[in-house]
């Protein structure tokens, strides 16, 4: 009986994202030439109708689910389409790039953070949720670190700035730059923020593309178990110098794997297994792919939904702040090496 309770709540959410995934799906075929991407139309219909109508606790549920299982489950379902020896080879190709972007991503923001006075936990907050997993890398390291909920708020909202930015300015620049497939997937997958913002760029590029950078963003994804672990370790090593005499030696570095580890990754990479078995039929990996793309809209449907103009707007003054601090100049180094590792 909870079961079902617990359906019908998530139900009307859920039935609206699908709903607007649908005609975000119908909006991309009736354009000319692809210009934009059905997750990017997805997003903004949703965007707009949080303008008019706020969603209701009858929805709240349902688009919260959405937004966040429902998008795990369709980056699941997208290896049921791939190989298993493509994916290791994007996963190596792309390891160098994601160093690269940790390293310097982290080093940026920490000179840049004492520059302008920001204190350590909101500086390194801001740098892992541009450097590995927007939001999700924020939830993670916040507690390990003790981040005071102003904080949190913050970078989170900087790092959703930046990804609104990213999912329209990053297709147009990479057609205007006639970036291939892969270099612009390398790209996207080390540059954008969030894992449904990399979804939206890179799909709204093309096909291929949005494959190459969900692959890539993945990687991306599980550098977040080795950076909680390290922050854990620099809090605890700040406590202690910060305690007093024996107090000191009983501080210890706290941290849970099992609650940080990206565990659909690895539905994501056993579907990619059996399908490079050749257990999946052909025509089962394609409708599998095609219901894992438009659950991937329905999620950015969802998201839209729940994000405010007004708030982006009463926020605008952190999208200068983050600009000031130069955190996003290595997305163009990003953008050299993903064209020179073609």
């Amino acid at each position: 009986m909870n079961t079902v309770k617990k359906f019908a709540a998530l139900l009307p959410g859920f039935v609206m994202a699908l709903g607007i995934a649908a005609i975000a799906k119908l909006l991309e075929g009736l354009l000319p030439i692809h210009l934009i991407g059905a997750s990017v139309i997805a997003l903004f219909i949703g965007m707009i109708v949080n303008s008019f109508w706020k969603p209701t606790e009858l929805f709240s549920k349902g688009l919260k689910f959405t937004s966040k299982k429902i998008l795990k489950f369709a980056i699941i379902l997208l290896g049921a389409s791939l190989n298993i020896r493509m994916v290791v080879e994007v996963g190596k190709m792309s390891l160098c790039v994601m160093v690269f972007t940790l390293f310097t991503c982290f080093g940026i923001g920490h000179f840049v953070g004492k520059a302008l006075k920001i204190n350590w936990k909101l500086s390194n907050l801001i740098s892992a949720g541009t450097g590995i997993c927007g939001g999700s890398a924020i939830a993670a390291i916040s507690p390990v670190i003790d981040a005071d909920d102003s904080d949190i708020a913050y970078a989170m909202s900087a790092t959703f700035l930046f990804d609104m930015a990213m999912i329209v300015l990053f297709p147009i620049l990479g057609q205007a730059m006639g970036l291939s497939d892969m270099a612009y997937g390398l790209w996207a997958g080390t540059a954008v923020n969030d894992t449904s913002s990399v979804v939206a760029a890179g799909y709204a590029f093309s096909e291929a593309a949005g494959d190459f950078a969900t692959m890539v963003k993945l990687t991306r994804t599980l550098s977040i178990i080795p950076t909680v672990i390290i922050f854990a370790l620099i809090n605890a090593h700040i406590k202690r110098k910060e305690a007093v005499g024996a107090e000191a030696k009983n501080v210890k570095a706290s941290f849970n794997i099992a609650k940080i580890f990206p565990w659909f990754i690895l539905g994501f990479l056993a579907l990619t297994a059996i399908n490079s078995l050749g257990v999946i039929p052909a025509e089962m990996s394609s409708g599998m792919k095609e219901l894992s793309k438009f659950l991937m809209v329905a999620a950015l449907a969802a998201i839209g939904l729940n994000t405010s103009f007004k708030d982006m707007k009463n926020r605008a003054w952190l999208l200068w702040s983050m600009a000031l601090s130069s955190r996003h100049l290595w997305s163009l180094l990003q953008l050299q090496l993903s064209i020179l590792w073609e």
